[in-house]
């Protein structure tokens, strides 16, 4: 990796093995909260969302040579069509569902092997890469302030201790802290919640030491098939999407795209989303919460989320660690997350200076400012049963006008 374009830590075995395993747990606290959304809205296991998805991160870094740091997690993307199923067929045919939607995911991963990646370049230029990346974190905005924001007064004093640890951390912190700046925060804010009387500690009291989880057996069915694996489109965009904001935080431009090939990154977030539906957990994708914790550690070595993985299966086996977790309360996390969606945010405003992408050209403008407005203003477009909405539409049209707008030197 060339280490003069983003200075930052590429090998975390130089550190010693306490440090590098406080790294891994950062990136899990990270995920935590949205991984185990995802089955509380669906009626899936929450256990067995933990350990789908820390063995598909496993998965998918082997498929992708262990050279991309991204985190696969539950995907929102298909809360709605798998909410559907289990409630009229159960969680067996919902199983179903979203092995087929793995398939899916591994047949354009070899389409897109058999054309090459210059496809992808010439798709997905800077002009819409960068707002598509503004996208992708100004989508998760509304979040992080409802998350802050939920339990009036105290929450947002906590929120506020979180997001300012973490800021501490980051800008005036020296060694080994500066590059935690996530654990600071959130021991800060937990600090804060339970001065504040808002931690509720039932979760660690009333959860085993030990248990596996509740796995469960895939049943195929046309129907709940028809509803589920078509949604495999919509993150097939999005998992371009959060493979370039990877790309542009490690400072690579583009060439994770080669380097090991968007069609592996696919292939592996495919097999990932097909070994969950083997055990009944949810689809996996990469998740933009990593994303930004990449941009405000600066660590990229990838080996720090496979040591994220393993946390997330060790927390799917102890339900008590798990249970701990659990107690940290939305202000903390929602503190927490302003900053990291920020962080994307401001990774899609880098791609499009760094590129020196000029925007007083009109075509240029009006490229960016659809994307902007159908990304966060709510659009969607309904295709049959197929529905493209938030940065899926975004991108759909946002590449849409590249390809048909005129470059100036056209005209």
């Amino acid at each position: 990796m060339d280490e003069k374009k983003v200075p930052g830590i590429w090998d975390v075995n130089e550190l010693p093995s306490t440090q590098k395993y406080l790294l891994g747990l950062q990136h899990a606290f990270a995920m935590f909260g949205a991984t185990i959304l995802v089955p509380i809205l669906t009626g899936l296991n929450i256990s067995v969302a933990l350990f789908t998805a820390g063995v598909g991160t496993w998965l998918f870094h082997f498929i992708t040579k262990k050279k991309v740091p991204a985190y696969l997690g539950s995907s929102f993307a298909f809360i709605a069509p798998i909410a559907l199923v289990v409630e009229k067929q159960g969680i067996p045919f919902a199983q179903g569902g979203i092995i087929a939607a793995g398939i899916i995911y591994a047949l354009v991963a070899f389409l897109i092997y058999k054309i090459g990646p210059s496809l992808i370049r010439s798709v997905f230029p800077p002009i819409v890469t960068g707002p598509i990346i503004m996208v992708i974190g100004l989508n998760l905005a509304p979040v992080a302030i409802d998350q802050a924001s939920g339990t009036g007064a105290a929450g947002v004093i906590v929120a506020a201790t979180a997001l300012l640890g973490a800021t501490i951390a980051a800008v005036f912190a020296k060694g080994f802290f500066k590059i935690v700046p996530v654990i600071v925060g959130l021991v800060a804010g937990y600090l804060a919640a339970v001065v504040a009387g808002i931690v509720d500690f039932a979760p660690i009291i009333n959860a085993p030491w030990f248990g596996l989880p509740a796995f469960t057996v895939p049943k195929f069915d046309l129907t709940a098939i028809s509803i589920i694996a078509p949604v495999a489109i919509v993150s097939m965009v999005e998992h371009v999407g959060d493979i370039l904001a990877i790309s542009n935080t490690v400072g690579k431009g583009s060439e994770f795209v080669e380097d090991p090939g968007i069609h592996r990154t696919m292939l592996g977030d495919g097999l990932a989303t097909a070994f969950a539906g083997l055990f009944g957990g949810p689809p996996n994708t990469t998740y933009g919460e990593n994303t930004g914790v990449l941009a405000l550690t600066k660590v990229f070595d990838p080996l720090v989320m496979r040591i994220a993985a393993t946390f997330a299966i060790i927390l799917a086996l102890v339900p008590k660690l798990g249970g701990f977790i659990e107690t940290i309360p939305q202000p903390v996390i929602g503190g927490i997350s302003i900053l990291l969606f920020g962080m994307i945010a401001a990774i899609g405003v880098r791609t499009v200076v760094e590129n020196q992408t000029d925007l007083k050209i009109s075509r240029n403008l009006i490229i960016a400012a659809t994307i902007l407005v159908l990304g966060l203003g709510g659009a969607t477009l309904k295709l049959w049963d197929l529905e493209f909405a938030g940065m899926a539409l975004a991108a759909l049209v946002g590449i849409v006008l590249n390809q048909v707008l005129p470059h100036p030197d056209e005209l």
